[in-house]
């Protein structure tokens, strides 16, 4: 059950609009830079291209731009058209990895459990940051990479913007708003966001099984029907920042948003052969709820020395209610809650050792619980009555301890050398006794520079980290969860609907990466690169399917837990390219033409050591992603037009020694356009999943019997206004 915080051939591709110009960010919302670098901060305005080529660590970064173009409502519409990036699951992946592989920051810092991309707007986010590699100052739980947030601070001059928009996917639109307040007083700075936020959205689809039936023998069915979810929240992210002297600043930056939601599956059944087992029509809805608050104290004692101090405090409440039917009338009915809580503290001391020169040191320290309770009646009886109502918890802490040391080391060179200490400890909680665990994590980082001429336009990038996943706190909860289809525990259900369980015992996978690059910077803005990666990676966790004798069932149980399970690694080649037109092909586009082109290619192979070949690949990575888009702004009206296409192909995983997983291919297309209609008011019309193709899995186990689903989802259009007060 989703807690429903719903809170990017070896020709040039074509690769992201230019960046427009945007402020320096303040240090500690971006990777390490040279010293040089932190003592112009204020000086100029650097644009985004300048940004990534003066930065110590390879990152893409998106400025307003590429946040604005599309008048999309949330983050993570922006990030699925975003190279290296895509969506799957409501979660952002890089280097085609699970989710868990990436890092979400914000600001600088781990996003909170239970946090929602897609319910944060992007008008209160200043600019993305792409990290392909981790840094010493930040968790190291970044084995694909980093997407860090960087959300707007109180303006330096008064700010009134309105954004308001309707969004159209099934029976009715929807609406969306927010508002933007900044002001300034004196040495105070005060920025309050405010979004409020619907959705709606029906998807189709059609899904066959072939298993063992009511009887015991095999059957094959088919089921046909929709989908439809839908509903509302707001959130509210204020930041007040007070410039105590030349050398000290204050600032405290909260969010809190809160919500509803609502899924109904409805399903048309048909018997091909023998007495299958249908999926139920259910209904489920719940509510969300998230608070966040974070202090940060700078002192620059002198011009050489500097202290940062953070703070930071969340909790999260989710609640859930899942009705499941059968024969007309209520079948199965599961409700419960989530609480997550946590605090962060972490502090930072720079020493500038030279001009082009420095050295910090710091801590990072997390305390996390995840609390989970629920209960389930079949036909008004308990289903579990040793688990019902009882609190199942994980808890972790983590502290961590760094130093790196950030050195241009001539005209030509520059290094970047980290090491973090991080100690994880978990521990489980549930009707049985607790169990801990504890491990010791130890990454060395070394990142390398070099341009070939200063004043050029080409570098190299090299770099040798290690990285960490850890477990998500769900997935050490030992609570079991039966398969609703096969919710009479006095009957064996079978391989392709299992139950599932946490792990206490999980370890954390650690991460040994390799990473170079070459870059060329266009003089009109441009860029084109092209890097290659590899990632050697132990203990790495997967869910595996297995017959047991369980306590919670009278009959024997296939039961899916997520264990560590082999040794595996994944390589990769990246090309990007972006720039205008004239700029990238002179010989086809007039120099002037006010067309922006923007696309990448990326190629991935991974292999787990436990399983044959020739798919034994990594959990639901892609052997390939392209994406591609365009922007023109017309000459003769104030009007931009642009468009883009992501595209992945079919392929298949071999997740166990008897089982398979196929999935098809995946496009998106998404247009926009953007029309001044006056220096205070623009409109922006955006059509998203143009043209959406019918999206195809299927698992197969080696004793034949299968489950396919084909789903195809809907266009959603959209217009909105933005409004400067």
């Amino acid at each position: 059950m989703r807690t429903i915080i719903k809170l990017i051939s070896f020709a040039p591709l074509l690769v992201t609009t230019q960046v427009f110009a945007q402020e320096i960010p303040a240090i500690g919302d971006q990777a390490p830079r040279p010293a040089t670098q932190r003592v112009e901060v204020g000086a100029r305005q650097l644009n985004g291209t300048e940004l990534r080529r003066n930065a110590m660590v390879a990152k893409q970064l998106y400025g307003r731009d590429e946040l604005d173009k599309y008048g999309d409502t949330n983050v993570l519409d922006v990030l699925k058209r975003l190279p290296g990036v895509n969506i799957q699951g409501g979660a952002a992946r890089m280097r085609g990895l699970g989710a868990g592989y990436t890092q979400i920051l914000l600001n600088g810092d781990p996003a909170p459990p239970g946090f929602a991309l897609d319910q944060l707007n992007p008008s209160q986010v200043e600019r993305i940051e792409v990290t392909k590699g981790p840094t010493a100052d930040q968790s190291a739980q970044a084995v694909a990479g980093s997407i860090n947030i960087i959300l707007k601070e109180a303006p330096r001059l008064s700010q009134r913007d309105l954004r308001m928009g309707v969004n159209y996917n099934y029976e009715h639109p929807v609406a969306n708003a927010n508002l933007t307040l900044g002001e300034r007083f004196g040495a105070v700075g005060v920025f309050a966001p405010i979004s409020v936020f619907q959705w709606r959205n029906q998807s189709e689809f059609e899904n066959q099984r072939f298993m063992p039936g009511t009887n015991n023998l095999p059957a094959l069915s088919m089921q046909s029907g929709g989908q439809l979810n839908w509903g509302s929240g707001f959130n509210i992210g204020p930041r007040i920042t007070w410039k105590i002297s030349d050398e000290e600043t204050l600032s405290l930056q909260t969010f809190a948003n809160k919500g509803h939601w609502n899924n109904q599956t409805i399903y048309q059944n048909r018997t091909l052969s023998g007495l299958p087992i249908f999926e139920d029509n259910n209904k489920s809805y719940g509510t969300f709820q998230n608070i966040r608050g974070n202090g940060q104290w700078v002192n620059r004692f002198s011009d050489s020395q500097r202290i940062e101090i953070k703070l930071g405090l969340q909790d999260a409440a989710n609640t859930f209610n899942v009705d499941t039917f059968r024969n007309g009338g209520l079948y199965l009915k599961t409700l419960g809650d989530n609480k997550d809580q946590g605090i962060t503290q972490s502090g930072k001391y720079t020493q500038l050792l030279g001009e082009e020169h420095s050295l910090t040191a710091g801590w990072d320290l997390e305390w996390r619980k995840r609390e989970v309770t629920s209960a389930t009646a079949l036909l008004g009886v308990p289903l579990l009555p040793q688990f019902d109502g009882q609190p199942f918890s994980a808890r972790i802490d983590r502290n961590a301890f760094y130093v790196q040391d950030e050195w241009e080391i001539s005209p030509h060179w520059s290094t970047y050398f980290g090491l973090r200490n991080e100690r994880i400890e978990t521990q489980s909680r549930g009707t049985g006794a607790t169990v801990s665990n504890s491990s010791s994590v130890l990454t060395p980082l070394w990142h390398l520079n070099y341009k070939f001429d200063p004043a050029s336009r080409d570098m190299i990038r090299a770099s040798l980290t290690r990285s960490y996943r850890a477990p998500e706190a769900g997935t050490l909860l030992a609570r079991p969860r039966p398969n609703q289809s096969f919710a009479d525990l006095t009957q064996t259900n079978t391989e392709l609907a299992a139950d599932s369980v946490g792990n206490p015992a999980l370890k954390p996978e650690l991460a040994t990466g390799l990473d170079v690059a070459y870059e060329h910077y266009f003089s009109g803005g441009g860029l084109m690169s092209i890097g290659a990666f590899h990632r050697s990676i132990s203990d790495l966790m997967r869910s595996i399917t297995s017959l047991e004798i369980v306590n919670y069932a009278t009959a024997p149980r296939w039961v899916s837990r997520t264990v560590n399970f082999s040794q595996a690694t994944t390589t990769g080649i990246e090309l990007e390219i972006k720039g205008r037109a004239g700029e990238l092909m002179p010989s086809l586009f007039d120099p002037k033409l006010a067309l922006n082109l923007r696309g990448s290619l990326n190629f991935y192979r991974s292999n787990v050591a436990a399983l044959p070949g020739p798919n034994n690949r990594l959990d639901s990575q892609q052997p390939w992603a392209g994406t591609f888009g365009l922007d023109y702004r017309f000459s003769d009206l104030p009007l931009i037009v642009g468009g883009s296409l992501n595209f992945t192909p079919s392929y298949a995983t071999q997740q166990s020694l008897t089982q398979t997983v196929d999935a098809g291919r995946s496009r998106a297309i998404d247009i926009f356009a953007q029309m001044p209609l006056s220096k205070v008011l623009s409109v922006r019309a955006s059509a998203n999943n143009v043209a959406p193709l019918e999206n195809e899995s299927r698992t197969l186990l080696s004793s034949g019997y299968f489950t396919s689903s084909t789903r195809k989802s809907r266009t959603s259009v959209g217009v909105g206004f933005e409004v400067k007060l």
